[in-house]
């Protein structure tokens, strides 16, 4: 499931918010060890996850522009991972 931490620097267009929360989601899960939210665990989880996603906003922000595209498309940009979204979404 590490596929959402991707390079974000320099993709245009720029990173979506969506696109930086899934990273940072993605590295909570992968440093807690914690694969579903349970009730106990939710509220840390979710605050880590904001916390993240800021940092990593501001670091974007911060950083100057990358003279190269990142060498990988983010998964969130890839025509199956939107028709498997949009599928899931669909079922709810």
């Amino acid at each position: 499931m590490c596929r959402n931490i991707t390079t974000l620097r320099g993709l245009e267009p720029p990173a979506t918010r969506e696109e930086i929360e899934a990273a940072a989601r993605q590295y909570v899960r992968k440093v807690t060890g914690v694969q579903a939210v349970s009730t106990s665990t939710r509220d840390a989880f979710e605050a880590a996850v904001a916390e993240v996603a800021a940092i990593t906003t501001r670091l974007l922000l911060d950083l100057p522009a990358r003279r190269q595209p990142p060498p990988t498309v983010p998964p969130l940009r890839r025509p199956e991972v939107q028709a498997r979204l949009e599928a899931a979404h669909h079922h709810d």
